[in-house]
């Protein structure tokens, strides 16, 4: 039961409640008020006119001879009441909390001139008789039968239509109010640096032109400002790249010996490390590649041969013929990055493709290499997250070859996964869509 009270969790929920409930509560006072002036004019009108009646019936039957008046009763009857020369039905005597206003407007009509007696007649619609005695000593019964004023048939229809047009109001109202918000919500949703700032529109109510320059304003600071850091450490990078060749050089020139080695060794680490940081600044920037339709196994075969030709255990496993609509360039970077990744920690990697509905594809690279630790399997896509086994000379690793294939699995509009295999090895996992510009 109290999941049906709850608060509406939605904006649009809650003002189509607040808006519906207050409109409906408006309404109905409203017609509860003219409901009731109605009834208040209707029961003025109709007791007016019942007293008129019944001063002028009792005069008429007062004056006519007592064998005329039997042939009267019928032209003197009305819908709600009639008149009897008789003792009336048998009944229960009416107390004074159970005599309808009638009953006043009888006695004052007639006045002490006539002393009446009213009694309850069992029925299934309230009903009750007044009896009184002409001056002749002759009987006289008022059958009354109350009953209330009948309502109009096209009054449903009309609260009907009036209901619907509430409600036709309320989701206009709100779907005006919400569908900015809304259309906000999805940008800032959808927003993603790596790709082209996509302009909100900045038409409509000042409000929601106001918060959708707010926003494109916001997106192009944000924009610019990773902009300026990415090209910083690009930048950076790109200078180191110099003065390292230059001490490389010169390193070449010095006698043989240890620390001579040991020098050059750490150079190249630097120099490497350079390079990746190039690397990941530009994977960090919307790309200008633009897509084009791919016959993927030619791309592949053509990627596998490069590797075969350099002396490399790289495999292509049996895949169906797929038309992909990527950025070639940028999927033969991230491929390149996870086969190289393979190829340095197991020495041998096999490459797998699916396709997918929609068409996309699900590229694997396999290797029955270490793996790594469950706890690490997310940290690793993170810039200069590296694992303690590969802090050394032999596999160097700059923390960065994975997270930049992330970054380049997420400009292709797809993600990068990794988990380890059964019987030892890891999968990185590629889910590519077609591309959307």
């Amino acid at each position: 039961m109290n999941r049906w009270l709850r608060w509406p969790r939605t904006l649009a929920s809650r003002l189509s409640l607040i808006f519906l409930t207050s409109l409906v509560l408006a309404q109905g006072l409203s017609i509860g008020l003219q409901a009731y002036e109605r009834y208040s004019s209707a029961k003025t009108l109709m007791l007016g006119n019942f007293e008129r009646d019944l001063a002028t019936s009792v005069a008429i039957l007062e004056r006519l001879p007592a064998a005329e008046r039997p042939a009267w009763l019928k032209r003197l009857e009305r819908p709600n009441y009639r008149y009897q020369l008789d003792q009336g039905a048998p009944g229960k005597d009416l107390t004074a909390d159970e005599e309808p206003t009638s009953v006043q407007s009888m006695r004052m009509t007639l006045g002490p001139e006539y002393p009446l007696t009213f009694r309850s007649i069992p029925d299934s619609r309230p009903h009750y008789q007044a009896h009184l005695s002409l001056k002749d000593g002759q009987p006289l019964t008022i059958d009354v039968r109350p009953q209330v004023s009948p309502v109009s048939p096209w009054l449903p229809l009309s609260l009907l239509g009036q209901l619907a047009l509430l409600l036709a109001a309320t989701w206009l109202a709100v779907r005006t109010a919400v569908r900015p918000l809304t259309r906000l919500a999805q940008a800032v949703d959808h927003l993603d640096l790596k790709r082209h700032p996509v302009h909100l529109d900045e038409t409509g109510p000042t409000e929601v032109a106001y918060a959708a320059i707010a926003f494109n304003t916001l997106q192009q600071r944000i924009a610019a400002y990773v902009k300026e850091r990415v090209q910083l450490l690009a930048a950076i990078s790109h200078d180191l790249q110099t003065p390292i060749t230059r001490m490389k050089l010169r390193v070449e020139f010095m006698d043989d010996s240890p620390d001579k080695d040991r020098l050059f060794n750490d150079l190249s680490e630097i120099q490497h490390l350079v390079k990746e940081g190039v690397a990941y600044a530009r994977s960090s920037e919307p790309s200008s590649e633009p897509h084009c339709r791919l016959q993927l196994m030619p791309f592949l075969h053509s990627l596998v041969g490069d590797y075969h030709d350099t002396g490399k255990d790289v495999q292509l496993l049996d895949s169906p013929a797929l038309l992909l609509d990527t950025r070639p360039q940028a999927l033969r970077r991230l491929l390149t990055n996870l086969l190289d990744n393979a190829l340095k920690y197991a020495g041998a990697a096999q490459l797998q493709v699916t396709a997918l509905p929609g068409g996309g594809c699900c590229l694997q690279v396999l290797d029955r290499g270490p793996g790594i630790p469950e706890e690490a399997l997310g940290d690793v896509l993170k810039p200069f997250q590296r694992l303690e086994n590969s802090r050394n000379r032999d596999t160097g690793g700059t923390g960065l070859g994975l997270a930049i294939a992330s970054q380049l699995a997420v400009s292709l509009d797809g993600s990068l996964r990794l988990y380890n295999r059964e019987g030892g090895g890891l999968c990185a996992e590629v889910v590519v869509q077609p591309g959307r510009d």
